[in-house]
């Protein structure tokens, strides 16, 4: 045995076993498609190390969908070999259902071992199935376990050897039969009153009582993300950066006399005895304190909230809840995973579309996230941008992103050609999330932030102060400057601020609070920094995803939507 594949339907604690087995921290969350592409890692049984693959979730191999061709492509080259073992991974709680792969599985004469997972959770429920009986039955081992808990994986591992193709003989056409035959046997319901986090589960995806629960439950995550993300800033980020960093950075400047290209890079165009983080565009100072101590707290708090909904088996209902309202824009209900993904990043939320099925979602999905859904990055930015203008002003930025979000969508699904399926999609039961994998989530999130923005953010202040010092950017003020003004109402100096967008939009952001802007010219710089164009990290992904093609023509429409969008609000404000 050099090979293990762990197969099964969607969310059935897959990748939870899968990090259980190979110790790998893979980010699991607990809304179908988490798994589009497999994952590789590696185990040790016996003193051999064995290659272990997560197959993406699957419901049969008639190959359905993507995700379903992916794993019959890998059953079929496991087929021709003699040395992969099959980890056939069912939910506990769904038996008959889950049963459909297996006897596909079966049916390919292939090494198998049953894992029931979730079986905590079959047995509060009311479920009994007796494993003894059903191993009898198929005539493979079958062990029961719990991912998140890591109950039963030493017995798995254990029973590993065991593995063997089934000796069960049937008829394609009596599969559903042979398994009802079974199920019948092996399992038995209790009588039982619905449980209050049943009642909770229905009432979230009922059209009535849905739509104020996810009202609450995501005003609930805005007061908690904008909670800790100002609390850290309060009380950990900016003491750190003022009281602690500032002296060496007022000593470096002292060393370089307050003047000079190599002090304009590191510290700034401030003298050491009056840094101001966000003005100063420095290397040590805006490159590190936007970032850090002004991005890094509310990304922190997202993607916490978020993963805490992901767990928890929210998600996939605020699908379902708003389904119909998304058939407007030619997708269906999980089409908001990537908008929600979006707001803490819009690269894991150009990722997310791979969740749709057709070109026309994909492409209707990337383009209204990248031009109408702002980081959290660039939320952080723009509160500090608005915020001394009054609440009026910020509600001005956020209904207008929102109008353009839903028109956009709209003229997009009636211009586009192309199918929008229905969805088809498993509610997996409310589970309270794992502390362990939550905080191992929310590690390998932040981790990824800090690579890939920090690096972002300290080469957009570079060429920042680079494009300054050879007086690139005010030849382009000069040039696009009058046209700028006259269409969108800001001054030649927020040229810059749209240069460099393209590396980091919270940078751009940050480079406008130096101009003094009024109210009306704050708004109207915030909605079209949002809308003009992702940053070049976003773009990359977007490229990646819908191809170069349809990349260029969501470019066209970003630009278009733009100086329309910001032509129209300097006529209205």
């Amino acid at each position: 045995m050099n090979q293990l594949l762990l197969v099964g339907n969607p969310n059935v604690g897959k990748s939870a076993i899968f990090s259980r087995l190979t110790g790998v921290k893979v980010i699991a969350a607990n809304y179908p498609g988490t798994t589009v592409e497999y994952t590789t890692g590696y185990m040790r049984l016996e003193g051999e190390k064995i290659k272990v693959i997560d197959v993406p979730g699957a419901y049969s191999l008639e190959a359905q969908s993507k995700a379903e061709q992916v794993a019959l492509d890998l059953v079929a080259q496991a087929e021709k070999r003699k040395d992969i073992t099959f980890i056939n991974i069912l939910d506990s709680t769904n038996l008959e259902r889950n049963l459909n792969l297996t006897f596909d599985l079966i049916e390919k004469k292939i090494p198998i071992i049953l894992v029931l997972n979730f079986w905590d959770e079959a047995n509060h429920t009311g479920v009994s199935i007796d494993t003894e009986k059903l191993e009898q039955f198929l005539g493979i081992p079958v062990v029961t376990t719990c991912g998140v808990t890591g109950e039963g994986i030493k017995e798995l591992v254990s029973r590993l050897p065991e593995a063997k193709p089934s000796p069960l003989e049937y008829v394609p056409q009596e599969k559903w039969l042979e398994i009802g035959r079974i199920v019948s046997q092996v399992q038995t319901l209790s009588h039982r009153h619905h449980t209050m986090r049943e009642s909770l589960e229905e009432a979230s995806i009922h059209p009535f009582y849905g739509i104020p629960i996810a009202a609450l439950v995501l005003l609930l995550s805005f007061l908690i993300i904008r909670f800790i993300g100002e609390s850290l800033i309060s009380w950990v980020f900016d003491p750190f950066f003022h009281h602690l960093w500032a002296p060496l950075v007022e000593q470096i400047s002292g060393w370089l006399q307050g003047s000079g290209i190599v002090h304009e890079i590191l510290v700034g165009n401030q003298k050491y005895e009056n840094i101001e983080y966000l003005e100063s565009l420095g290397l040590l100072t805006t490159g590190l304190y936007v970032p850090i101590a002004v991005v890094l707290p509310y990304i922190f708090a997202f993607y916490l909230v978020l993963g805490f909904l992901e767990d928890l088996g929210y998600l996939p209902r605020l699908g379902i809840l708003l389904d119909s309202i998304m058939h407007f824009f030619g997708l269906h209900g999980l089409a908001i995973i990537p908008m929600f993904l979006g707001l803490g990043c819009n690269v894991p939320g150009a990722l997310a579309t791979r969740i749709l099925e057709t070109r026309k979602e994909k492409f209707i999905a990337a383009t209204m996230m990248a031009i109408a859904v702002p980081c959290m990055a660039q939320l952080a930015m723009i509160m500090g941008l608005i915020g001394p203008y009054g609440p009026l002003a910020g509600l001005t930025v956020f209904a207008s992103l929102f109008v353009v979000w839903v028109v956009l969508g709209i003229l997009l699904h009636r211009i586009l050609k192309g199918e929008s399926p229905e969805i088809f999609v498993e509610i997996p039961p409310y589970r309270f999330p794992y502390i362990k994998a939550l905080a191992q989530k929310l590690w390998l999130r932040m981790i990824h932030y800090i690579r890939e923005a920090v690096p972002f953010v300290l080469l957009g202040v570079l060429i920042v102060n680079l494009l300054y010092s050879l007086h690139i950017i005010d030849f382009f003020a000069r040039i696009i400057g009058p046209t700028f003004t006259t269409l969108l109402g800001l001054p030649p100096g927020a040229v810059g601020a749209l240069i460099i967008g393209f590396l980091r939009k919270d940078v751009a952001v940050g480079m406008l609070i130096p101009l003094g802007l009024n109210t009306e010219q704050a708004i109207i710089a915030s909605v079209v920094l949002v809308m003009y164009f992702p940053c070049i990290a976003t773009f990359s992904v977007m490229i990646r995803e819908l191809g170069l093609k349809d990349m260029l023509k969501a470019t066209l429409v970003m630009i278009l939507s733009t100086i329309i969008v910001g032509s129209m609000l300097n006529l209205l404000l």
